[in-house]
């Protein structure tokens, strides 16, 4: 029989949903003010103050973003990297991390710990730039994928996690004529969905934020993605090096245009979130912890 709650218990959790319900309005009321300045006519904005809810409603801003293809070609540029990114990371992290899950690999002690020794030391930005260089990786998409093949810390966890998938399962596969390679695209892709949706939310979200990789080893404009394309707005905006009497012959607020396009550049991935968010949890969990 369950007893009932002291008064001491009952004060936690009052005190306790009092601190979330703070926590959660701290993280949701960015995205809320985002969302209603990006909708809120300029001579409304133009008096300052915290919006929430725009009194007078206008599309001036998305108007002016799309008045160009642009945003659409950064965008293009963006969902291109994160989705060839994304499947090249899942396909090389686990054709990686599955032989290093196996006790036969001969070996796989020193390659753990030249992983290990990758996440403790970098080569830093110069020299990483100079391989890119030498590969004539510069103002090409892949030089936005290929020096982010395999995350080490990923690799790690998705090690773990193909660690406690049972070994009898692959003897039995092999009695009956499976090879190392039957078994891991039969056997144990089908069983590693969580682990695998969870990386690829990883993957894709750091694709989808990738700006510094793309300023540095890309200077053809065309090929910047939304981020790159969010920097420019805001410098054009703001700052002195920009050109910032663009807006001047608009009836536009600068603060409009850049809400509108944080917007725009967020949309997408709170759209594809929820449909792996079952995953996510349970993925990460699973991969974290061995037995």
């Amino acid at each position: 029989m369950v007893q009932d709650k002291t008064a001491a218990s009952r004060i936690f959790d009052v005190i306790n949903y009092i601190l979330l319900t703070m926590a959660a309005l701290a993280a949701v009321l960015p995205f809320v003010y985002v969302i209603a300045v990006s909708f809120t006519a300029p001579q409304e904005v133009a008096k300052g103050g915290l919006i929430l809810f725009p009194k007078e409603w206008s599309l001036s801003a998305y108007q002016y973003i799309f008045s160009t293809n642009t945003l659409i070609r950064s965008l293009s540029v963006t969902i291109y990297v994160t989705i060839v990114g994304t499947l090249f990371n899942l396909v090389f992290t686990c054709l990686m991390a599955y032989p290093l899950s196996r006790p036969r690999l001969q070996g796989r002690r020193y390659i753990m710990l030249g992983v290990l020794f990758t996440m403790l030391f970098s080569g830093g930005m110069i020299p990483t730039y100079f391989v890119v260089q030498n590969l004539h990786l510069t103002n090409s998409l892949w030089s936005l994928i290929i020096p982010s093949a395999i995350s080490a810390f990923n690799l790690i966890v998705l090690k773990n996690f193909f660690q406690q998938i049972p070994s009898e399962l692959e003897d039995c596969s092999k009695i009956d004529g499976c090879t190392d390679i039957g078994v891991f695209f039969r056997i144990v892709l089908p069983l590693s969905g969580p682990a695998i949706a969870t990386f690829a939310l990883f993957y894709a979200v750091d694709h989808w934020n990738t700006f510094f990789s793309a300023v540095l080893y890309i200077n053809d404009n065309t090929k910047w993605p939304i981020q790159v394309y969010l920097r420019e707005i805001v410098i054009l905006a703001q700052s002195s090096v920009g050109d910032s009497t663009a807006f001047e012959d608009l009836d536009i607020q600068p603060l409009t245009i850049r809400m509108a396009v944080v917007v725009f550049a967020t949309l997408p991935i709170l759209l594809v979130y929820p449909f792996l968010q079952k995953h996510f949890v349970k993925g990460v969990m699973l991969g974290s912890v061995k037995g």
